[in-house]
Order: structure tokens, then sequence, then C-alpha cells
């Protein structure tokens, strides 16, 4: 099994600018629903974008979901 090379993986992804904006994006919606009391820091739960553009932040785009849930549609074809 290979390591990962976590210094390649952030120089290659996540450094690029249209990755930190989905990133600021995501980080947005979930200090949303915190102040809205949607959700609790440690409480298990996702901010689910329902149509899949973390940019979007309309109330009407975000529900709470579980991490099982939000994580794991990627796997299930």
């Amino acid at each position: 099994m290979r390591r990962r090379d976590y210094r390649k993986e952030y120089k290659e992804y996540h450094s690029k600018p249209a990755q930190k904006k989905r990133r600021a994006g995501r980080n947005t919606a979930r200090r949303r629903m915190l102040k809205k009391g949607a959700v609790k820091k440690g409480d298990k739960k996702d901010i689910d974008h329902k149509n899949g553009n973390p940019r979007d932040n309309r109330p009407s785009n975000l529900r709470v979901s579980s991490q099982k849930k939000n994580r794991g549609w990627r796997k299930s074809k």
C-alpha cells in the first residue's frame, strides 16, 4: 500500500485558486448554519449543497445531513 504524499496533493490540488474558493464556500455554509442554530460544533453533521455547487450558499440550497449520507453518495451506483 502506497503512502499519501500530502505535500504533492496540496501543491497539485488544494492550493489551486478554484479549490480554495470551493473550500471557502463550504466553510461559509457551515458558519451560516451554525449561526442559525441548525448544527452544532462536533455534532457529526454536514451541510449539504442540494445542487452540488459549494459556492451557491442560498438558504434554499442548503440542508443538514449526516456525514455518512453526505459523503457516501459517491460510492453508491
